[in-house]
């Protein structure tokens, strides 16, 4: 979408596998895949902007293999971009990365991005062979190969960690000049630093809480990139984060509040922590009018995201909604809404030719 017509709107999954919290069932790993591809379809049919997956290597997730699936959904789309979100760059080969994209770009006649990240586990190290003592040096290392790779047909390059390049062949070529590249940023000023140096895009994962509190990442974010001589139009920042969308706000927060719950039980327990369930007191001041959990009525969805971009002028905003066990009928409600009551309000007040009315 060309920045003229305002910010771009869509969605992610991770394609997580967990009971539903009234029946205790899971559905299936093809189901859960079914019903991703579907999501995707109804995005791009609905006239969204982007739609990425995630990678994970556990049993308890559908995904690990995001080009793969990428390439699937772009067969049933036509304009929709595809992205991975995020690709866990520290145990993966960026060569391998880059053709994969890269012919998902050929395949989608040029939809495919990457956004890049260090991954919430750790689990794919052992797996590929890596040591987790070497998590910031691979993701470094790794990220400055694939922006090389993406620049040039042929490559020499010599690193740390992989088998050094000498005038090696690069392709297939994408069908896009280069592939467009976002790093994803948790909350560290350093990693925003990092994105804002190389000249990439910067995917800020805002979960919940003030969303002002983010306001610095970006301001380092633009500053390392304007230093490193990147074009502060070229800067670009992007959103995202989880959302239910409902008719009326009491009906959204009464209808996502046992699947948000189970979801945050689940991956605490994941993680070694307490894996006692929300309670509803807490997911309420969670879900309040300032915080950055997209909970709500249209209405509310749009002043959220609109009070996010008078703080970070991002170009773009991505909502996870399937999340917890949510049952696909409701997921494919929401995107609905996103997509007819909420994108179009939101673009037409980001547009670049529109005074943004400030939201109290």
């Amino acid at each position: 979408m060309h920045e003229s017509e305002g910010i771009e709107i869509g969605l992610y999954t991770l394609g997580d596998l967990v009971a539903d919290p009234f029946t205790g069932k899971t559905i299936s790993v093809g189901q859960r895949m079914k019903e991703v591809l579907a999501a995707a379809k109804l995005a791009d049919e609905a006239g969204l902007d982007i739609f990425g997956v995630g990678e994970h290597h556990r049993l308890d997730y559908a995904i690990s293999s995001p080009p793969v699936v990428l390439a699937s959904i772009a067969q049933m789309t036509e304009r929709i971009k595809l992205t991975s979100a995020t690709t866990v760059l520290s145990t993966i080969d960026p060569v391998r990365l880059f053709e994969d994209f890269a012919t998902l770009d050929l395949l989608s006649d040029g939809r495919a991005e990457i956004i890049a990240g260090r991954g919430a586990f750790v689990e794919s190290f052992p797996l590929f062979g890596y040591d987790t003592n070497d998590y910031d040096a691979l993701f470094t290392e790794n990220l400055d190969l694939l922006l090389k790779l993406n620049e040039n047909e042929r490559m020499t390059w010599d690193g740390q960690f992989r088998p050094s390049l000498r005038n090696a062949e690069i392709a297939p070529r994408p069908l896009q000049k280069e592939l467009p590249v976002w790093v994803g940023v948790g909350g560290t000023p350093s990693s925003a630093a990092r994105a804002g140096k190389l000249g990439a895009g910067m995917a800020m994962a805002i979960l919940g809480g003030d969303p002002a509190r983010f306001k610095p990442l970006v301001d380092v974010y633009h500053q390392a990139g304007i230093e490193a001589g990147h074009d502060v139009e070229d800067l670009k920042v992007g959103v995202t984060g989880h959302a239910y969308i409902a008719e009326t706000t009491q009906q959204a927060k009464d209808e996502f509040y046992p699947y948000y719950s189970n979801y945050w039980s689940y991956v605490n327990g994941q993680r070694g922590m307490s894996s006692r369930k929300m309670a509803r007191t807490d997911f309420e001041q969670l879900t309040a009018p300032e915080t950055a959990l997209f909970v709500g009525s249209p209405q509310q969805i749009v002043e959220k995201i609109l009070h996010q971009y008078e703080l970070f002028g991002h170009r773009r905003f991505m909502a996870q909604m399937d999340i917890g066990g949510l049952p696909f009928e409701k997921v494919v409600k929401s995107i609905e809404l996103l997509a007819t009551e909420v994108a179009p309000i939101v673009r037409k007040a980001t547009r670049k030719d529109t005074v943004l009315t400030v939201i109290n």
